[in-house]
């Protein structure tokens, strides 16, 4: 094949597999429950923060599975990549693109550590914490709804095996 038609032929999508996944993700953060139930603000800031929560939540479950390691740098590959393209249509230059990117990449790595550390403590304290710190939430809100939810999540991305979770079969329990 020359070189002029392998440079024009269409390139596969190496992110397919995972697309799923990262829809599921998205999906569940624009549930109403995380607005209505859990208080977070229903601002561009919160919904980043929305996405995060749950992304986090999705890729604690798939560092405990040796499987999951690499899709889950390909998920996050993904969430740079609409993070990227979100920036750029709200205006954002080229300029500083990668600096908004740095810092968006640096807060999910702070909060997969707190998160992490929150769903890891037998009492909701610490998860209660880092929701607080870390989430917009709406003046009144209580950061431990947001806190159970999160940990029905994560209860049930435990009870899914690595299969499942690939394709996004997983649910948001309602809040009580």
């Amino acid at each position: 094949m020359s070189l002029f038609k392998r440079l024009l032929r269409p390139k596969g999508d190496d992110l397919s597999a995972y697309r799923p996944l990262w829809h599921r993700v998205v999906e569940l953060s624009r549930d109403p429950a995380w607005y209505r139930d859990a208080g977070i603000a229903d601002t561009v800031p919160g919904r980043f923060d929305a996405i995060t929560l749950i992304l986090c939540t999705v890729l604690l479950r798939m560092e405990r599975d040796e499987a999951l390691i690499e899709p889950s740098v390909r998920l996050t590959e993904l969430f740079v990549d609409d993070m990227d393209g979100q920036l750029r249509q709200s205006g954002v230059g080229d300029m500083v693109v990668g600096k908004h990117m740095g810092r968006l990449m640096s807060a999910l790595g702070g909060r997969l550590g707190a998160y992490r550390d929150g769903l890891a403590a037998a009492d909701s304290a610490p998860l209660e914490e880092a929701i607080a710190r870390n989430v917009t939430l709406n003046e009144g809100s209580d950061p431990a709804v947001a806190a159970g939810m999160m940990r029905k999540l994560n209860e049930a991305l435990a009870a899914k095996d690595g299969a499942a979770l690939l394709v996004g079969d997983f649910a948001l329990e309602p809040a009580q």
